[in-house]
């Protein structure tokens, strides 16, 4: 939650190696969960709201249906490769297989804040703001790359993420940004 009249961003993260020290964190840590959590959001584009809300069984198909908390809106995730593959070593690790994915060893399910403290411990830098907007960041930057960049890629982007236009969703990856950066940089 951002303080009245001040402005919060958060960054992105390098996906491939997000993706790769989340897997480490998976196979070796106390905190495998986060990890998974780390997987998860980087490749779904979900808010936390809507991550923290999955259960194991919605993991067990090939999709996941469901209704977006803060816009109301149905959504399909199709479970890619990563998902999958992250799920099945964090079902090694895990006693329970059953109710909510991310709960703690009390059985609770984690707070937004909770989850933002450890991804600041786990992926945090001098240089870059992480929250669990990143990971959402993440995977936007990640369709909008592996899509060459194209207006095309920014168009489903916008779709996916709910945004009324595709110069929202520039201005959300911060790509607007970098393009009036350059203007400076190309002098």
């Amino acid at each position: 939650m951002s303080l009245k009249n001040s402005s919060t961003t958060s960054d992105y993260l390098n996906f491939d190696s997000t993706l790769n020290k989340a897997i480490k964190i998976i196979k070796t840590d106390k905190n495998f969960k986060l990890g998974f959590l780390i997987v998860f959001g980087i490749n779904a584009g979900l808010r936390i709201s809507d991550i923290l809300e999955l259960k194991h069984e919605d993991l067990q198909n090939n999709s996941i249906s469901l209704v977006e908390s803060k816009t109301n809106k149905k959504r399909v995730i199709r479970l890619n490769d990563n998902i999958k593959n992250a799920y099945s070593l964090l079902k090694e690790r895990c006693s329970e297989n059953t109710g909510y994915v991310f709960t703690s060893n009390q059985n609770t399910v984690f707070s937004s804040q909770y989850v933002n403290r450890k991804l600041k411990e786990i992926l945090g830098s001098k240089n870059l703001a992480i929250s669990t907007h990143s990971l959402r960041k993440t995977f936007g930057r990640q369709v909008w790359s592996n899509n060459n960049e194209t207006d095309k890629a920014l168009l489903y982007l916008s779709e996916l993420f709910n945004h009324s236009s595709p110069a929202i969703t520039k201005r959300y990856l911060g790509i607007r940004q970098e393009e009036l950066d350059d203007i400076y940089m190309n002098l």
